[in-house]
């Protein structure tokens, strides 16, 4: 009966240690499996992430611009102040200035309406006129989506100020004459559409500099890199005593 019991107990031991065996086996395989199955790490993105994508936005907006808005010409006309016998050709230069201000006037654009084919108010946005303080010339431009329509602008707008000023000459001594018809110009004067991406990237990529200048989780953001780093943040506060020193204080102070 003992032998028995003693072989029993043998037996059992053998079973535990089988058992054993058995589990660190398969804890080891878990572990190899665990090692080999790749991490899913998310990585945040860089802090300077605005930048090319402001950047890349703007380009896409401008180039957008570029494509989809119509083509505009401009075409201009010169008109010349010529002074007569008796006024002196100073003064023909201070009339050159005081009728480039009024060629774009309610009264100029009334003249040249009919032959420009459109409203005076239109007209009004679709004209200028500029001069210089060394030649007693005007330049008057027009503007349109059509060629034709900005040269037809411009030549009606000089007629209509040549000859509204004309009527005045023998009182001022200075007559007006069309020195160059304006021409259908052949290529558009608004930027293309590889411009306006390159202006429109320019504009974003300032917008995302501002921008990461300006977040408002900066300094945070710097901060924890200080302590991740092992710099010390100096703070506004001074250190607070351990807990430790602080009952040893109020023992000798009881002490006391």
């Amino acid at each position: 009966m003992a032998d028995s019991a003693e072989q029993k107990k043998a037996e059992k031991k053998a079973e535990k240690k089988v058992e054993k065996r058995v589990e660190k086996k398969a804890e080891r395989k878990s572990d190899h499996r665990s090692e080999k199955r790749p991490r899913l790490r998310f990585t945040r993105p860089p802090v300077w992430w605005p930048l090319p994508a402001c950047a890349l936005l703007g380009l896409a907006a401008g180039g957008a611009y570029g494509v989809l808005k119509a083509p505009e010409y401009a075409a201009t006309s010169y008109v010349v102040a010529v002074p007569d016998d008796t006024t002196e050709p100073a003064t023909a230069l201070g009339f050159a200035q005081a009728y480039a201000r009024i060629a774009t006037s309610s009264s100029t654009l009334a003249y040249a309406q009919p032959r420009a084919g459109i409203g005076a108010q239109k007209l009004r946005t679709q004209v200028r006129a500029e001069t210089s303080p060394e030649s007693p010339m005007i330049a008057i431009t027009g503007t349109s989506t059509s060629p034709a329509e900005a040269a037809d602008i411009a030549n009606a707008v000089a007629d209509a100020l040549s000859l509204s000023s004309n009527q005045a000459a023998k009182n001022t001594g200075v007559q007006l004459l069309l020195f160059n018809q304006a021409v259908a110009p052949s290529d558009p004067a608004s930027p293309s559409a590889a411009i306006s991406g390159a202006v429109g990237m320019c504009a974003g990529g300032l917008l995302g500099g501002l921008w990461l200048l300006a977040r408002p989780g900066r300094r945070k953001e710097e901060e924890k890199e200080e302590q991740e780093g092992g710099r010390p943040v100096v703070g506004e506060y001074p250190s607070l005593p351990a807990q430790g020193e602080h009952a040893e204080t109020k023992e000798k102070e009881s002490v006391r």
